[in-house]
């Protein structure tokens, strides 16, 4: 079993593509006007209209109500990201603060208000768990 993607429910995929697409500097791969993608060399950031929830199970997924789930990009140089990221990104939760596991982590939040954390390993035990 391999572990793909992840999928934000949104009201507006065209505004929270755009969003991913400009943090994270990766073109959204467009499959309908209520399905787009971020895909990595890793892992994919899903991103679906709620008129998709109904397909799978009506009711079972809501917008922009996200308080457990944190999405986490691997990025070279988390300090170079925020910088880049002032002035487009509206809500930061921390700027870059090395956490005790060896990480630099950047937290804020997307327009639908979930958690977004850009990291990079800052210790060789970070570094070898992240490894590609």
């Amino acid at each position: 079993m391999d572990f793909v993607s992840i999928r934000i429910i949104t009201g507006d995929v065209a505004r929270l593509a755009g969003f991913y697409e400009k943090a994270t500097g990766t073109p959204a791969a467009w499959s309908t006007e209520d399905f787009a993608e971020i895909r990595t060399g890793t892992a994919t950031l899903a991103i679906a209209s709620t008129r998709t929830v109904p397909l799978f199970a009506p009711g079972s997924s809501r917008p922009a109500d996200n308080h457990s789930v944190i999405v986490e990009f691997l990025v070279d140089d988390v300090d170079r990201v925020y910088g880049n990221l002032t002035g487009f990104v509206s809500d930061f939760v921390n700027e870059p603060t090395t956490m005790p596991w060896g990480n630099r982590s950047l937290l804020f939040r997307d327009p639908d208000g979930n958690l977004v954390n850009f990291f990079t390993p800052v210790t060789a035990a970070a570094a070898a768990r992240s490894a590609r």
